[in-house]
């Protein structure tokens, strides 16, 4: 059977980030299985995520949510971050969580552009992560990399 990569994400979301990273991982992993599921929002994010290392055997999953400019919103999504990160001690496997939040920009042409940014990035760093393994990223560390924005670069 062939490895696997999952992706997650949102019907909340108000761009296609999940088709944005499939297209990536695609691309960098041809030999992968890469096996999409959608959620209606954030908080759904950790079970689906859970049900694909469980039921097809995902070496990594990367979750893509939206975040709405409520209160409440947040604390969702501080939920579903929480609940990402005990999937990923839980399963030791790779989750790569990507999100947006709605009052980053005013305009939406730039929280689209953030939103493509930061999905093609970090569908980027999961290839890395998943073809040469927890070493991968070491050499970008202290560069000021940014997913989403320009670089910052290191002090």
């Amino acid at each position: 059977m062939k490895r696997c990569v999952g992706v997650v994400d949102t019907t909340f979301a108000r761009v296609d980030m999940g088709g944005i990273a499939v297209e990536v991982l695609q691309r960098g992993l041809p030999g992968y299985r890469i096996v999409r599921h959608t959620v209606p929002g954030i908080k759904d994010l950790p079970g689906a995520a859970k049900r694909l290392i469980d039921a097809h055997g995902c070496d990594a999953v990367i979750t893509l949510g939206w975040v709405g400019g409520r209160e409440a919103d947040k604390y969702s999504y501080l939920a579903s971050s929480i609940g990402l990160i005990l999937v990923e001690v839980l399963t030791g496997r790779i989750i790569i969580d990507v999100t947006v939040h709605e009052d980053e920009a005013k305009d939406p042409k730039r929280l689209k552009e953030i939103a493509v940014d930061r999905a093609r990035k970090h569908a980027e760093n999961l290839v890395a992560l998943v073809k040469e393994g927890p070493t991968a990223l070491t050499s970008m560390a202290g560069k000021g990399l940014r997913q989403g924005y320009p670089d910052v670069g290191p002090l």
